[in-house]
C-alpha cells in the first residue's frame, strides 16, 4: 500500500512542475487583491486613487496609524484633499508620529485653499484657536463661513452660536486648545 502511494506521489510531481512553471509563466493565479498589503503596494508605487485613499479610513480606525499616515500622505501629494484632513488629524493628535500642530495646521490650508469644506472649517477653528498658527480670530471666522456657505453644518452650527469655539469642541478637548502665551 505505502509504495502505491510512493508510486501515486512520484507519478504527479511532473504536473505539479508543470503547473508552477505555468504560474510563473502566465502570472499569479490568485493574486492578493482587496487586502491592505495591496492597497499599501499600490500606494507605494504611487498608484493612488479614490478607492485606495478611502481604505486609509479602516487602516486608521485598526489602530495601524503609521500605516495610514504612509497612504494619507501619498494621496494628499496626489491632491484629495479628505487624505489631507486625515493628515491634519494624524498630526494633531500625535497618530503615527509625534504631535505636530504646526504640520496639523499646515494640512488643514492645503485642504481649504483646495477648497475643502471640511478643511475650511479645519482650519478656520485653527486660526481661532491659535493652533499650529498665530491666533487671528477674524480670518479664522472667515474660512467656518466659507465652509458653512459650502453646506457644512458642523460650520453653521458654529456660527449660530456666534463662533463659540465650546459649541463644537468637547470638554476633554479643551486642555489642547488652551493658549499658553
Amino acid at each position: 500500500m505505502r509504495k502505491l502511494l510512493l508510486i501515486g506521489c512520484l507519478c504527479l510531481l511532473p504536473g505539479l512542475a508543470q503547473a508552477e512553471d505555468e504560474t510563473l509563466e502566465h502570472g499569479t493565479l490568485n493574486p492578493e487583491e482587496m487586502s491592505l498589503n495591496t492597497v499599501m503596494q499600490k500606494a507605494l508605487r504611487g498608484e493612488v486613487d479614490m478607492v485606495t485613499c478611502a481604505q486609509g479610513y479602516f487602516i486608521t480606525k485598526s489602530g495601524r496609524h503609521a500605516m495610514a499616515r504612509q497612504l494619507f500622505e501619498r494621496c494628499a501629494e496626489a491632491g484629495y484633499t479628505g487624505a489631507m484632513t486625515w493628515m491634519a488629524q494624524l498630526d494633531d493628535n500625535g497618530l503615527g508620529a509625534p504631535e505636530n500642530p504646526e504640520a496639523a495646521a499646515a494640512w488643514d490650508r492645503r485642504a481649504a485653499e483646495a477648497g475643502d469644506p471640511v478643511g475650511q472649517f479645519n482650519y478656520g477653528l485653527d486660526l481661532m484657536r491659535g493652533r499650529g498658527v498665530a491666533q487671528d480670530m477674524a480670518l479664522g471666522r472667515s474660512y467656518v463661513d466659507q465652509a458653512a456657505a459650502a453646506g457644512l453644518q458642523v460650520a453653521k452650527r458654529l456660527q449660530d452660536a456666534g463662533y463659540d469655539l465650546d459649541e463644537v469642541t468637547p470638554d476633554a478637548d479643551n486642555w489642547k486648545y488652551q493658549v499658553l502665551f
